[in-house]
């Protein structure tokens, strides 16, 4: 059999281009990560080596975990490629788009957040583009190439405020989009507990993590943001 089979083009973007297909007849994605012409090929290399080892490390950890992530079925450094299960759903932005959501969808991003922020993981592009909404509500969060280990509530609080002002820009007819979101963010630490220690500290707490968030949005609003 043979082991990848491609189907079509999903999405084209300044660092990657990600193709649906099967891997083994299992339903798949592969993600290859395009060269930058206008750097120096030497240190474009070891850039994309660098950030995919970055990316599949801690994929391949929070999908351990059970984390709301893809889980990783290959991986080829040669080709800067990635083959990750496909995620059946719809993009978060699609759905705004659509008026689809509800609040209880939106408290589950928030719970998915909040999930990686627990573990010391932050996603580093939380854009609406990278939260697939699966038939049954649950949002799994995409694209961690530029996530990385965080126990700083400032970088947690951005995290959460490219989010808030995402939906800010390209939803503001949801006025309490960002609120549900982190109702869920809150909600899972008073389901779970406080966080426990991750590998290499204990990750802040959800309160606060928000407390942070919004000093963050009062330092943008200050300054004219």
């Amino acid at each position: 059999m043979q082991a990848w089979i491609h189907g079509e083009r999903l999405h084209l973007g300044a660092e990657a281009e990600v193709n649906s297909g099967s891997w083994f007849g299992r339903p798949a994605v592969m993600k290859i990560r395009q060269p930058r012409g206008w750097r120096h090929p030497d240190l474009d290399r070891s850039l994309t080596k660098t950030r995919m080892n970055n990316e599949v490390k801690l994929t391949i950890w929070l999908s351990g975990i059970g984390a709301p992530v893809p889980a990783i079925w290959d991986v080829d450094m040669q080709e800067s490629t990635i083959i990750m299960e496909k995620i059946e759903g719809r993009t978060l932005i699609d759905i705004l788009h659509a008026g689809k959501h509800t609040a209880e969808l939106l408290k589950n991003v928030g719970k998915s957040i909040r999930i990686l922020h627990r573990n010391a993981v932050n996603h580093g592009d939380l854009s609406t583009n990278n939260i697939l909404i699966t038939e049954n509500g649950d949002a799994v969060l995409i694209d961690l190439g530029l996530s990385s280990r965080e126990y700083e509530l400032e970088g947690l609080g951005i995290d959460l405020h490219v989010l808030h002002e995402i939906l800010r820009a390209s939803h503001p007819s949801i006025g309490d989009a960002m609120d549900l979101v982190l109702e869920g963010y809150l909600e899972l630490d008073i389901e779970l507990g406080e966080p426990v220690t991750a590998p290499g500290g204990l990750p802040p707490s959800a309160i606060d993590v928000v407390k942070r968030l919004e000093q963050i949005m009062k330092r943008v609003r200050y300054h004219g943001g």
